[in-house]
């Protein structure tokens, strides 16, 4: 059951009605231009559905509309799913969130760091912390992604075959090894850097729980919270409902169909920084989920106290990603937001010229996807599209604008 139904007057939550309707036609003219193929949103408030709408297309060249329940690319917000997999093990007592990562990954035993040369010949030092479980989730390990392009690192990962993927014929066992073979970016601790951490955490769960991480993934935490939609690919059955992939060029949107049937098949490996399908009705109880508090349904995750933890700036001295960060890519701003453990907090609403409260915490997908939750007004807020990359156009910053000016109490 994917639908969005709406059950209570949203005047009576703290919306003016006409306020939130200023969302709908503010991206159909993404629509409209071909700048977008097609959106979705929603709005809840107490864990209630207070506003949702859509417009477009999920597949524009076949004349297919976004529904209620399309099914969409979410990308890089698998990675809050699998920190909150994470955590639940951390409750388990199976580690404690300063271990050495090297006691699990071997490549991570003696790790080092870059200290200059070349891709070819790297020149590097000994590590002088070691990479621990909470570097992985906070996004401070050193480690990166091949697809930055802003580091000789990044290119030691290309070359080893991992670009926007896995390298063919690998496992993740042994796409782990090859990412903490390779040098880290900088000391661990010492920067923060987008990145394979949590794919690596997906490894670890495996080594953990003694599950596959998809088999973990799927009997703890997406089939207690009853998000049937939500898969590693969309079954043949459900084709219909998928939305196309589309890329921008010259301020119009053409679809990337080579890149968008990869949903269509099981993949290979299970990661866990990204890869899942999903619809607003799935990702929608994920959030309610951690609104409440790591509670849905009378079933528990995770307790209020280790979401709270997650939830808080973990960067050092408190400082922000503006000033932490390596230059690297990411689905938030910088100025004024830190990053807990799985979840970029706003730190300082005026820093960042947002009107989202502070504590806000939020993370999106490659395919110009987001969420957020704001526990201070009891809010969380979804948008779902089909865009690559990201940041082609400042969509969530226009939705976080028009959903708060709607607030009237």
């Amino acid at each position: 059951m994917s639908s969005l139904d709406i059950r209570v007057d949203p005047s009576t939550m703290g919306f003016d009605p006409a306020r939130l309707a200023r969302i709908t036609p503010h991206f159909d003219r993404y629509v409209d231009d071909r700048r977008l193929a097609g959106w979705l949103a929603t709005v809840s408030r107490g864990g209630e559905l207070v506003w949702t709408d859509k417009g477009g297309f999920r597949d524009r060249e076949k004349d297919l509309e976004v529904t209620d329940d399309t099914i969409w690319r979410i990308y890089s917000m698998t990675k809050p799913l699998t920190s909150v997999a994470v955590m639940m093990l951390y409750e388990e007592g199976l580690f404690d969130l300063n271990d050495d990562v090297g006691q699990w990954i071997d490549a991570l035993k003696e790790p080092r760091v870059w200290a200059g040369g070349t891709a070819a010949k790297p020149q590097t030092v000994p590590a002088t912390e070691p990479v621990r479980v909470h570097h992985l989730l906070s996004q401070m390990s050193g480690l990166t992604y091949g697809f930055h392009y802003t580091h000789p690192t990044d290119e030691i990962y290309r070359k080893k075959g991992y670009d926007f993927g896995f390298a063919p014929g690998a496992d993740l066992a042994q796409a782990v090894h090859d990412w903490c073979s390779s040098p880290l970016v900088f000391q661990p601790g010492s920067g923060w850097n987008y990145s394979v951490s949590v794919d690596v955490l997906g490894r670890l769960i495996e080594l953990w729980s003694g599950q596959t991480f998809a088999d973990f993934l799927q009997s703890r935490v997406l089939g207690p919270l009853a998000m049937h939609d939500t898969d590693w690919h969309c079954p043949e059955e459900k084709w219909d409902r998928l939305a196309m992939l589309y890329v921008p060029h010259d301020g119009d949107s053409y679809p990337y169909e080579e890149l968008a049937k990869g949903a269509m098949r099981a993949p290979r490996v299970h990661g866990g920084g990204g890869g899942l399908v999903s619809t607003a009705h799935d990702y929608n109880r994920f959030m309610k989920m951690l609104l409440a508090g790591g509670e849905l349904d009378g079933v528990r995750l995770l307790s209020r106290r280790t979401l709270d933890l997650m939830t808080r700036n973990h960067l050092p001295n408190d400082v922000d990603l503006e000033e932490f960060a390596t230059d690297s890519f990411s689905e938030v701003d910088y100025a004024g937001i830190g990053f807990g453990l799985g979840f970029s907090v706003m730190l300082d609403a005026a820093k960042n010229k947002s009107l989202a409260s502070e504590g806000t915490y939020s993370w999106g997908g490659a395919a110009s996807t987001v969420f957020w939750v704001d526990p201070a007004e009891d809010l969380t807020v979804s948008f779902f599209t089909q865009l690559l990359p990201s940041g082609t156009y400042p969509i969530r910053r226009e939705l976080q604008q028009l959903v708060y000016q709607s607030l009237i109490d």
